[in-house]
Formats: C-alpha cells, structure tokens, sequence
C-alpha cells in the first residue's frame, strides 16, 4: 500500500475514516480477516474542525480538513501509541486536492513528532488495488465489501421515504451491516466461500427491506446525489441533506461509491491507449481486473433486479462519459465533474425530477460542473439542477432547500421521461 505491505501493519491498529458508514465497517471487517486490528473512527463532532482548523492553512476543502481532524482526536485518546497506530488515507492522482491529504496529514503528524503513524496510502492510479498489497483474495473482498454497503445504502434510501414507522428500513439497514461485517472479518475463509456467504446477506437484507411496512405510490419527487464524493456521502460534511430532502417529501437517488473505483480503472486503460499500450501486458491486466470487478458485482446485485427496475446503475463508465460528453468531453476534464455531469444525462433517462450537487466549498470539481448545469437544464426540458456547497460553518438551508423543492414540482408537471418503478408500486 503505496510501499507499505499488509505485514508492516501488523501490531497496529489500522483507523478507517467513515466517508460512508457502510463502506468503512465492511472495509473495517475485511481487514480484520487477515489479522489487523481495523476500527472505524468516532462520529466527527466540533473538536473534528477544532483540530482540522488548527492544523491547516485556511486554503484546504472541506473534506480535508474533516479527515485530518478526526485522525487527530485519536493522538489524544488515552494510551495512544504512534508506533501501535496506522490511519487509512488514500490518494488520487489529477486535479482535485485529494491528492494532497495523505501529505499534509504526514506533515502534521511529523510537526507533532507524531511520524512513527504508519500513513497507508493505496491510490488511484491502480485502481486502489494495493490495498490489499500481492494478496488479490484481499483486494476482491475488499471490493466486495464497497458493493455490499453500495447495495445496503441503495436500498435503505429507496425504502425509507416510504416506511409507515419512521427508524424500520434504518433498523433493516444495520442488521445487514452487521451480518456483512461477520462474513467478512471471518479469518479462513476463501474467496468463493465468503462471496456465496455475503450474498446470502444480501438476500436476507433483501427480503428484510420488502417486509417493511411501507406504502409505495407513485409520484414521490426522485432526486439524483451527486457532487464530490465525500462531501455527498458524510452526514457531518453536508448537514445531513439527504434525510432533509427526506423531510421535504423527496427520494434519493446517491452515486455509489464502487462508480469511483470503475472511473480509476477508465482512466488507467485511458491513459494506456494515449500511451500506444492499447495492446500490452498492462492493458490485457487491467482489462481482466475490471472484467473480474464487474463479474463480482453481478453476482451481488442479481438478487435485486425486481427491485432496480427504474433503479438500474449504467452498464460501465463508457455509458457515463457518453451522456455527458456534448458538455464536458471525459478526456479532456479528469475527475468527478466528468462523473458529475456524465451521471447527470444518465439519470436524466431514468425520470428523475432533479439533481443536487453536494460539493466543498471551492471545489474545482464543483465549480466546473455548476458552470455547466444550466446548458444541460435549458437543454433538458429545464430540469432543476442545483450545487450546494459546504464549507463547516452549519447554514440554515432550509429556505434554498424549499425553493429547489418547488422547482422540481414544477419540473414533474412538465417533465417528458417518466420514471419506472418495481412492480408493487402503486398508483396515488
């Protein structure tokens, strides 16, 4: 992991931020299955951006500054060793300041005489795939942990704007993180065991969120969340906005998370045929990895297909960049505003009735997409698109929230690409 193997992590305990809940318990259990003592850090709260704050120089995102003051509220954790101590930052290549963390945070650490913290670092460049160093098993569960908390937060947000008792789909969402994290911290289990395993929880959880006393009619406003990816994952980062959207009567639809680790391997065959390495050994790797990624989450996914119906995520990243490729050509602007805007013609197919862009506060990513939302808008039977940037200073957004709201009733009285819906929706 960016020169640090798994054994140089053994004796430490290994500290996973929660960008998304989901993703780092199950990444957490993964870990814990070949021997590394790996937690999850404590809910972000006001000493996060005390020390976030503190550490850095006014210029950093917010993400930034969230996951370096959570890893420093474990410096001040009684019995803290930094010789026992590891956090997991990983870095990108391209634009966006991502890229930057894993150095600042090692530079804080070295001011503090803090340097003996093991800073694991796997990237974007491989597609992340050092993570779990020469052990590919590893990696694959790794993955499969992503599409599993992908999955268990896809059905928790298309579940809960219906449920008759307010916290059930939420209580259905938890058994089924916690019955992944068993699966998935089991030492001595192989691959292929613990894939048929995990489904199996999967199915379960399936079933769970169906036994959920709901009431499914038609017509509730969908809302595709979008933006960057921490910011739009991280309840504390943006205020909790989907549960207010919630509020407001609306449906979420979020980019997962495993789509950013499908880009990062676009990018590499990318980069590979702007090489002349169209026909290498490294792209007949990569080629095989992703077809081995996509192979794994087929298989989790197949037991949901009635209830996508309407849902459905696009086949590959081709599909995305090719929807948004009148606006922002994917090879010529890298990063999540390709994502962004690419996703955004996508959901557009789909029905949706609008689309939030949850981005810090300075975001180029951010920027460039709210730049082009307007042509896709005026182009798209003016569907509302709206970017809410975030910066820790808590904003009462109530208002713009409400006016977005109307724009999108507005929107569904006109709208001409009706959405579909699993079969035991209901007609109002």
């Amino acid at each position: 992991m960016n020169g640090n193997g798994s054994n140089s992590l053994k004796g430490r305990t290994l500290y996973i931020h929660p960008m998304t809940r989901s993703g780092a318990r199950l990444l957490a259990a993964t870990f814990r299955s070949i021997d590394i003592d790996a937690r999850v850090l404590p809910p972000s709260d006001q000493r996060t951006l005390e020390l976030g704050n503190m550490y850095s120089s006014g210029e950093e995102c917010l993400p930034e500054k969230i996951t370096l003051g959570d890893y420093l509220k474990i410096t001040e954790i009684d019995g803290f060793d930094p010789e026992k101590t590891a956090f997991l930052m990983p870095t990108a290549d391209g634009p966006c300041r991502f890229g930057q963390y894993s150095y600042l945070m090692r530079s804080v650490l070295k001011k503090m005489k803090l340097d003996k913290v093991l800073v694991v670092s796997p990237s974007s460049k491989n597609s992340y795939s050092d993570i779990g160093g020469s052990n590919i098993a590893f990696f694959r569960s790794a993955f499969l942990a992503m599409i599993a908390a992908d999955i268990l937060r896809k059905m928790l947000l298309k579940t809960r704007p219906y449920e008759k008792v307010k916290g059930a789909a939420e209580q259905v969402y938890e058994r089924g993180l916690k019955a992944g994290e068993s699966v998935l911290e089991s030492p001595d289990i192989g691959f292929g065991k613990r894939h048929e395993l995990l489904r199996e929880v999967l199915v379960t959880a399936r079933d769970n969120y169906r036994a959920v006393d709901a009431d499914y009619v038609k017509g509730k406003p969908l809302i595709g969340i979008l933006g960057e990816i921490f910011c739009r994952h991280n309840k504390f980062a943006n205020d909790n906005m989907i549960s207010k959207l919630e509020d407001y009567g609306a449906e979420t639809w979020i980019a997962d998370v495993t789509e950013w680790v499908f880009y990062t391997c676009w990018t590499s065959t990318d980069t590979l045929i702007r090489l002349g390495k169209k026909y290498s050994p490294g792209m007949a790797m990569a080629k095989v990895k992703n077809f081995i990624m996509k192979k794994d989450e087929h298989r989790l996914l197949e037991p949901f297909h009635d209830d996508m119906i309407g849902y459905e995520e696009p086949a590959d990243t081709d599909e995305i960049v090719r929807c948004g490729e009148h606006y922002l050509p994917a090879r010529g602007a890298l990063g999540e505003m390709s994502l962004s805007i690419g996703k955004t013609g996508y959901l557009y197919t789909k029905g949706v009735d609008g689309i939030v862009d949850i981005s810090p506060f300075s975001c180029m990513n951010g920027i460039v997409s709210e730049s082009i939302y307007p042509s896709f808008s005026r182009d798209h039977n003016g569907i509302p698109c709206r970017v809410f940037y975030y910066d820790g200073i808590n904003v009462d957004m109530d208002r713009d929230i409400g006016i977005f709201m109307e724009l999108i009733r507005g929107y569904m009285s006109r709208k001409e690409v009706e959405r579909k819906y699993p079969h035991y929706f209901r007609d109002p």
